[in-house]
């Protein structure tokens, strides 16, 4: 298992979730990617995604106009 950064802030919907998508696909199952993003939508889309393909949503939280999500690759 590895941790991994991806920075998608500063772009909108649905460049969040595709950059994680992208992201996602380079890792193996275990991996935990941090997704940073400034589109607000991230906060249910990135979940949302996850829910749909498979993966785990360790955490989501605010921190001030940034969304950091926490993901476990799953198989």
């Amino acid at each position: 298992m590895s941790q991994h950064k991806l920075d998608a802030r500063n772009t909108l919907c649905p460049m969040p979730v595709i950059k994680t998508q992208n992201k996602i696909n380079e890792l193996q199952a275990g991996d935990v990617v941090e997704v940073t993003c400034t589109d607000p939508g991230a906060l249910n889309d990135i979940p949302a995604w996850c829910r749909i393909n498979g993966h785990l949503v360790i955490s989501t939280h605010e921190n001030d106009d940034e969304v950091v999500i926490v993901i476990k690759v799953q198989d």
